[in-house]
């Protein structure tokens, strides 16, 4: 495939992960945006995120069985043409200050209209890079796919803490909060037009001429690939956690400990994204070369034995803070980078966008979407700081088993 096809497919998850880890970075203006100032509005607002975080799998599946049947190009157009709407529909919402709790209500159907979106550009994204990709660099051209959607994050993080910077206190509460979201529809519509140009992979074409395309892939994929499913489902559970947990939670963590304040927490945020940046190429080339399996199993003893020391490091304030940061969002960077191209290669090229589906942004939902609420209640609760840590702990030591028993499938390790 094209240089510029692939350079616009991974390009495209900066806006993807823009405006998806923006409402995370930006919730505690959010909860006085649309949820009041009272004590459980921060509580509403992740719990929002939640409930939106559902309909992923759902928009997964959608999509994943358009994609399947009628190419990978068409889904990710599809799903980029509704990420745009319900990014402009956002920034155009009415607060709570204007009609009360029903501001709430609207945010959140809008988030579950992201979240659908969603859920089709992720498995979208992932099966067109890795099927225009050469053998032996797969694992780095997929790990590109987070490197860009980092790029998203970070600009999320960067006009978050610009804008709460910035922007007075009762301004920002009026009309200061819609500046980010007006930037990231804009955003979109950009790369809507760009993405129209797109090429269909060679995998795709390699179906419609054998005559292989599935009549009903997520079918075909549930009676065929049920061992992938699960072991995609075990590789997006630690990607989810590490990363929705690990990285676009602590802000909020910071806040709610009272270890920094709002605008200090964002400034963070920043540090983790250009962390993630740097990390994912570096291991999507280790992948290449040393395996897929390796590489997941050490990041899941990682998992194991790091979060919960950085967690509770740093509630302690100062450099520490900075320090656990970084370390978390090596960590999530590092298993979003191989996770991707490894859960993609579980599967053949027929039923694959279904396979992701059922598998990896099931996982996701769950352990992506519900997380960074369960952390928030076990921290405000139980006063335990190293609580958001356990969790991803848990995690790995559960699916550090399903990686020590899974084929390897690097194509290059593979033929060894």
């Amino acid at each position: 495939m094209s240089r510029r096809s692939m350079a616009l497919a991974g390009l495209s998850t900066i806006v993807e992960w823009y405006d998806f880890t923006l409402y995370l970075y930006f919730s505690t203006v959010l909860a006085r945006v649309f949820f009041g100032t009272g004590p459980q509005s921060l509580t509403e607002t992740l719990g929002g995120f939640a409930i939106a975080y559902l309909m992923r799998p759902v928009g997964a599946l959608v999509f994943g069985h358009f994609g399947d049947r009628f190419g990978r190009r068409m889904t990710m157009l599809g799903s980029m043409a509704l990420m745009t709407g319900a990014m402009l529909a956002t920034a155009m919402l009415p607060t709570y200050a204007q009609i009360g709790p029903l501001a709430g209500v609207l945010l959140i159907m809008l988030r579950c209209l992201m979240s659908f979106s969603v859920g089709g550009e992720y498995t979208g994204v992932v099966a067109y890079l890795m099927e225009g990709a050469k053998d032996k660099r797969r694992g780095l051209i997929t790990s590109c796919a987070s490197a860009a959607s980092e790029i998203g994050a970070l600009l999320a993080a960067a006009a978050a803490a610009l804008v709460v910077w910035a922007v007075p206190e009762e301004s920002l509460v009026t009309w200061g909060w819609r500046l980010p979201f007006l930037f990231g529809a804009a955003l979109a519509g950009l790369v809507l037009i760009t993405r129209a140009t797109l090429e269909e992979t060679p995998e795709f074409l390699r179906q419609r001429v054998a005559g292989t395309v599935p009549d009903n892939p997520i079918k075909q994929t549930l009676t065929r690939h049920r061992s992938a499913i699960a072991r995609g489902f075990a590789i997006s559970a630690l990607g989810s956690i590490t990363y929705y947990v690990g990285i676009t939670y602590v802000p909020a963590f910071l806040d709610a400990t009272g270890t920094m304040p709002e605008t200090r927490a964002l400034s963070i945020s920043v540090l983790a994204a250009l962390t993630v940046i740097l990390v994912t190429p570096v291991i999507g080339l280790a992948s290449d070369r040393y395996g897929r399996r390796p590489i997941l199993l050490a990041l899941a003893l990682g998992g194991i034995f790091l979060p919960t020391g950085m967690f509770a490091f740093m509630a302690g304030g100062g450099a520490a803070t900075w320090v656990g940061a970084i370390t978390l969002a090596a960590l999530g960077g590092a298993v979003s980078a191989v996770g991707a191209v490894t859960t993609a290669e579980q599967f053949p090229g027929e039923g694959r966008l279904s396979g992701l589906a059922l598998g990896a942004t099931t996982a996701t939902a769950i352990f992506g979407g519900l997380t960074p609420l369960v952390a928030h209640l076990l921290v405000t609760n139980s006063k335990w700081d190293a609580a958001p840590g356990a969790m991803i702990a848990l995690v790995a030591a559960c699916v550090i088993f399903v990686f020590w028993r899974m084929p390897e499938t690097a194509p290059m390790r593979a033929k060894m």
